[in-house]
This record gives structure tokens, C-alpha cells and sequence, in this order.
């Protein structure tokens, strides 16, 4: 369980999130999203121990992230363009990430790696790849060691239909295996099968944080995209 409380992040004059409050739980996969600038970016890399927390506090499992950086284990992370050494190979990558945490092979969560067949492109290098092929490598490292709490920034960005279904798929499994999956994205129609909550953000403030059911049916909508376009009509009154 992630707790926000009372965050407020400024750079200079600009207030990126605004005194802000909510909190995500496990089991559930939350859509996090809102207009370029509303202050998305900023609390993932707050939630990500990437930006310094002057203001409010940010409780990981009951534990202020200002006082323990070792919550981070328990979060998987795919950037929405992940960045890796050019001269290493995809395998040279993996292996990479694995002793860096040490975790041993019986804990490795190797279903996306099979799924999108990356072990017949282990020797290919990671500045070669295309910008899909680095997303399979961005998403088999945020499932592969099985974190509690899994953030997905434009997951499916650069994807082919096939792949997205496997990674829709596998977002699903996770949710259901008691895991809390963030996920920011522009493809709001991407969202209606896997996500289980809202939280829509404007101007470093939560305008919404409503279950997709108590949404759609208080907006009288059939799609989670007419209900943020509703969203986004009122707010422009």
C-alpha cells in the first residue's frame, strides 16, 4: 500500500503537485492520468525515491520513504522510453539487473521473458533494438523480480497488437495475484479491461479517485474514455 500525504513539490515558481493526498492499494490496477504537466511524471519519480520530498511524506507499507530506501526492491518500474547501455546485449542486461538485486533463480518471474521469445535475441545489443523491442525488454524487467507494487508509464507505447495483449494479460494476472499496478497512458481505450480505479490529476491537484464502476455509472458511460472526456468537458465550463 502507497500513501500520499500532504505532498507538495515545487521547482522554482511552478507547483507541480499541489498539498496532494490519496492512496493505492494492493490488489487493485490504477489508471493514472490527466493532461501533459498535470503532475503525473512528478509523483511517480516521488513514489520512485527520484525526487527529493521537502514537503508532506510519501508511506510505502506504513514507512516513510524518506527514512528506508530499500522499499525500492518491492517496486518494479517501466519508463515509458527505457534507456540502457548501447554495447550490452539484451541477456548482458538481464543478467545485469538480477545481481544487482541478487535475487536467486526459483524467485524470477520469467513469463514475459518466454512469452515475448527475447532468449532467441539475447546477443543482440540494446542500441540496435527497436523502440518495441526495448519495451519488451523495459516490461520483462519490471515483472522479473516479482515486486509487490509494479509502476507502468506508456506501457504499451512502441508495442505491436500481440505483445500489448500479452502484457494487458500479464498486468491482469499480476492484479490478481494481490499485486498494485500504477499505470499512466494516453491510450485511454487501452485501459478499459485492466484497470480497477481512477485517479484523474489536473494541476498537481486529484480532481478524481473513483472505482471504473462507480465512474462509469455515475457518468452514465459504457467506456472509461467517455467518462474522462465528460471529465474534461466540465472542467472546461
Amino acid at each position: 500500500m502507497i500513501e500520499v500525504r500532504n505532498l507538495t513539490t515545487k521547482f522554482g515558481k511552478f507547483t507541480a503537485l499541489d498539498d496532494l493526498n490519496l492512496s493505492f492499494t494492493n490488489t487493485k490496477s490504477i489508471a493514472l492520468i490527466g493532461p501533459n504537466g498535470c503532475g503525473k511524471t512528478t509523483l511517480i519519480k516521488s513514489i520512485l525515491g527520484l525526487n527529493v520530498i521537502e514537503t508532506g511524506d510519501i508511506l510505502v507499507d506504513g514507512k516513510s520513504v524518506k527514512d528506508d530506501y530499500l522499499y525500492r526492491k518491492d517496486i518494479g518500474y517501466m519508463p515509458q522510453i527505457g534507456r540502457y547501455p548501447e554495447n550490452m546485449s539484451i541477456g548482458q542486461t538481464i543478467r545485469m539487473i538480477k545481481d544487482t538485486r541478487k535475487t536467486s533463480e526459483t524467485h524470477l518471474d520469467t513469463e514475459l521473458l518466454e512469452n515475448f521469445e527475447l532468449e532467441k535475441m539475447y546477443d543482440k545489443k540494446m542500441g540496435t533494438l527497436s523502440g518495441g523491442t526495448t519495451q519488451k525488454v523495459s516490461a520483462v524487467l519490471a515483472f522479473m523480480l516479482d515486486p509487490k507494487v509494479i509502476i507502468l508509464d506508456e506501457p504499451t507505447a512502441g508495442l505491436d497488437p500481440l505483445a500489448s495483449e500479452i502484457l494487458k494479460n500479464k498486468i491482469i494476472k499480476e492484479k490478481n495475484r494481490g499485486k498494485l499496478i500504477i499505470i499512466t497512458s494516453h491510450l485511454l481505450s487501452e485501459l478499459d479491461d485492466i484497470v480497477s480505479e481512477i485517479v484523474f490529476m489536473n494541476e498537481g491537484k486529484i480532481i478524481v479517485q473513483q472505482s471504473v464502476t462507480d465512474l462509469m455509472t455515475e457518468r452514465k458511460s459504457e467506456k472509461i474514455s467517455e467518462s474522462i472526456i465528460s471529465i474534461l468537458k466540465e472542467m472546461k465550463k
